[in-house]
């Protein structure tokens, strides 16, 4: 629990950002949020995490071809794909289908197709991670999920839609911010930040302890490391990477 040094400094916190604060008392905010700022903000962020990230990226998404169908195809399904910065990892010929419960990312998104086209773009489906029912069960190889089971309303459900769309045999790949050490400065930044960051960033929740949902979930294999990516002034420096077969 926040102790009280990090309780009077999210308060403190929460006086800068009272602006912010009334907007969404008023309902501004979040149309605002999810229309302009969000997608602004996230593509900016986006460039300086895959800049820290790209080699663990590489490192991740590597094996991908190893999970296609029987008929020699990877399908592949991803959760939140936002601006598309993951599309330049996928294998050739790879059939993309995108999933993001904002639509806003167009213009981001049409960028980093036209510069990745050795991919098949199926279709661009506006779901959230928990409701995916436009996706058949058992109809995709791959499914890809990163920097995004920070904001889903329930982490146990989305994963559930996971397994569900998963052929049998299928990989769930995923790369996430997480809850820094209990005991760790990070940690303490991580419970001021927490209200403020969760309002200005559409959702995001700052002390998740996703690899216990992943662990909980039914993945008959589950590959998952820990691992560190700084971005200067943004606490959210651990991070878990892997994937689970289903």
């Amino acid at each position: 629990e926040a102790t009280a040094s990090a309780l009077l400094l999210r308060a403190g916190l929460a006086l800068l950002a009272w602006p912010i604060y009334l907007l969404s008392f008023l309902g501004i905010w979040e149309p605002f949020c999810k229309k302009v700022f969000f997608p602004f903000f996230l593509e900016k962020i986006s460039g300086a995490h895959d800049k820290k990230s790209k080699k663990h990226k590489q490192e991740l998404f590597h094996n991908l071809p190893d999970f296609r169908g029987p008929s020699g195809e990877l399908r592949l399904l991803e959760i939140g794909t936002g601006s598309g910065s993951n599309f330049q990892f996928y294998p050739a010929g790879c059939k993309v289908t995108c999933t993001d419960i904002n639509p806003n990312f167009q213009e981001g998104l049409s960028r980093n197709m036209k510069k990745n086209q050795h991919l098949h773009y199926e279709q661009f489906l506006v779901a959230a991670g928990e409701d995916l029912r436009q996706v058949p069960s058992s109809s995709v190889d791959v499914v890809v999920c990163t920097l995004v089971l920070c904001s889903v309303h329930n982490v146990s459900s989305t994963l559930r839609e996971v397994l569900r769309v998963l052929r049998p045999g299928g990989a769930f790949y995923f790369l996430e911010h997480v809850a820094a050490e209990h005991s760790s400065w990070t940690y303490f930044w991580q419970q001021v930040c927490y209200p403020t960051w969760k309002l200005v960033f559409a959702g995001c929740c700052l002390t998740r302890e996703l690899w216990k949902n992943l662990e909980e979930a039914k993945f008959s294999e589950l590959k998952l490391q820990h691992i560190s990516v700084a971005i200067p002034w943004m606490p959210i420096e651990p991070h878990i990477m892997g994937y689970g077969v289903k």
